[in-house]
């Protein structure tokens, strides 16, 4: 349980929040730089990931997963099937279904992109800190993941 904060203490973590925001922020844009995700928009974006990360899944099933309305979902797959990043199958289940899944060549995008990114960020740890400041930057990495822990 946390301990009660003091007026300083709270508008120390305020202050605190809103540098971090800001950080968080600017690195996202700047990973982002690293790849060329072309102009995907963000429901796109999701779309992919979800179903990189949960598999094969239906327009239906999608639309609920990301909160949105199935004929929304039908317009963002349709962008990304004629882009050639997701194809649909019969589902063996429920014939009447399409099960929509990532391409292979969206995976080997994806897998580049990552990899793109991490080279960028390993890069500019390397250039930018030193060891010491980069020891710093690894201590500090359980708080950060604290932070983000459910």
């Amino acid at each position: 349980m946390a301990k009660p904060t003091s007026a300083s203490t709270r508008s120390s973590a305020v202050a605190l929040a809103q540098e971090l925001r800001g950080f968080v922020s600017k690195l996202k844009r700047r990973l982002r730089d690293q790849d060329d995700i072309g102009d995907l928009t963000p429901s796109q974006t999701a779309v992919l990931l979800r179903l990189e990360s949960e598999g094969s899944a239906t327009t239906s099933g999608l639309a609920r997963a990301e909160g949105i309305r199935p004929q929304s979902m039908g317009a963002v797959v349709a962008a990304l099937e004629a882009a050639g990043l997701v194809i649909g199958a019969p589902d063996p289940a429920d014939g009447r279904q399409t099960l929509l899944s990532l391409t292979d060549d969206c995976r080997r995008w994806l897998t580049e992109g990552r990899a793109a990114r991490q080279d960028w960020l390993t890069r500019t740890i390397e250039a930018r800190l030193s060891t010491s400041e980069q020891d710093q930057l690894a201590a500090a990495m359980p708080l950060l993941q604290r932070l983000v822990a459910e």
